[in-house]
């Protein structure tokens, strides 16, 4: 075993200790207080050079005093436990079963966080190199709004990393781009009347079924992307207002969520929804809404709900750089792939034009899911991997 490995594979008994604690506290978004609060605890434990909470609540862990800034983003909230009936264990236990630890975040995404906050206390023992200042971030409310803490990092904070590397799940593969997404609200309005003369006005819900249809067909029709794969669109929630549950709908209104492939934007998105038959002729309305929830801190920084796609060349540096971790922890050629899902990327790159990758601990197939787990032997591999970048960088 490669001596990083075995240095990393040293300090799994605290490691497994303090993500089990982490995972006991499954807090949403805009709720990480605790969250924070035992993590900036571990990284002051552990002889972190500097730890701080910035306005938002993002929590940022220091080693190393460097020209060059290197971040290691993980963010810290978690999805709803969702239906108990369908978990097999308690979802904040934290248990070990076959060589998997089980709970909501474990694997999105507290194992790849934990991780992170790990190879800085590995970084502490085998040295840093002197030109890298390395922040570890814990980040907040990425699973209601991903990138809005690192719009507020770069903007509010003022921080500019030379690179990011994200700690999502990648199955201990090297990820380097994502689908965008933005999110929006179609409208249409009728006019009420009394449910036993429908006749007498105009039913909304009606005119938005063509809609409906249009749009399912509509993803049919959607630009694909040799890596990034197809853009998609599909309707998650249908709304109505009446008078009453006797009177004719005068208003629905749809949800959508928009997944946008390379050369798909916010405008484009917008323009093949308003261009529908259907919205034409029932004078529809479309719009991308703001996100504008408090943070635990209660800082209101709100932001538009477009988070826009991103993907970095394989031939970068700090991709270069992570292909050669790899390759000098695990004598091996890794895989680079992307992301199904959203992460930070949007805002660190997608908004902001800053280099971006990611590598993590477990699959995100179990992100978001019941019986989330991840595998503890990936736990000191991610540690390793994370320290052998920084030197690598």
């Amino acid at each position: 075993m490669n001596d990083l490995l075995k240095k990393a594979k040293s300090l799994e008994s605290d490691h497994i200790q303090f993500l089990r604690d982490v995972v006991k506290l499954p807090h949403g978004s805009g709720k990480e207080g605790e969250v924070i609060a035992r993590m900036q605890q571990e990284m002051q434990d552990l002889g972190y050079d500097e730890v701080k909470v910035d306005k938002l609540g993002n929590l940022f862990g220091r080693i190393g005093s460097g020209p060059r800034m290197l971040v290691i983003d993980g963010h810290c909230d978690v999805v709803d436990i969702g239906n108990l009936e369908n978990w097999k264990v308690d979802p904040t236990g934290g248990e070990i079963i076959d060589g998997d630890l089980y709970g909501r975040g474990s694997c999105d995404q507290k194992g790849g966080l934990t991780s992170a906050i790990y190879a800085g206390k590995l970084l502490k023992e085998v040295g840093i190199p002197e030109d890298i200042t390395l922040w570890v971030v814990a980040s907040v409310m990425e699973e209601d709004c991903d990138g809005l803490c690192w719009k507020y990092i770069i903007e509010e904070d003022k921080m500019q990393p030379e690179t990011v590397l994200i700690t999502e799940p990648t199955n201990l593969n090297i990820y380097r781009g994502q689908r965008g997404r933005l999110e929006m609200k179609v409208q249409v309005d009728g006019i009420s009347s009394h449910g036993s003369a429908p006749e007498r006005g105009v039913n909304a819900i009606y005119k938005m079924a063509p809609i409906v249809e249009q749009i399912e067909a509509l993803h049919e029709r959607l630009k694909d992307d040799p890596f990034l794969g197809k853009g998609s669109i599909t309707v998650t929630d249908i709304r109505s207002t009446a008078p009453s549950l006797c009177a004719v709908a005068d208003s629905c209104t749809l949800h959508v969520d928009r997944r946008l492939t390379a050369g798909e934007t916010i405008d484009s998105s917008l323009a093949e929804i308003q261009n529908l038959p259907a919205f034409k002729a029932g004078n529809g309305k479309a719009w991308v809404p703001d996100y504008t929830v408090p943070s635990y801190t209660g800082l209101n920084y709100g932001m538009q709900s477009y988070f826009p796609t991103w993907a970095l060349d394989e031939d970068h540096p700090a991709c270069q750089a992570a292909i050669k971790s790899y390759h000098n922890l695990f004598d091996a050629a890794p895989k680079v792939d992307k992301w199904t899902f959203s992460t930070n990327g949007v805002g660190i790159m997608g908004l902001h034009g800053i280099p971006t990758l990611g590598f993590g601990p477990g699959n995100e197939v179990y992100a978001h899911a019941p019986n989330e787990r991840i595998p503890v032997d990936h736990l000191h591999k991610a540690v390793a991997f994370y320290a052998e970048f920084v030197r690598n960088f």
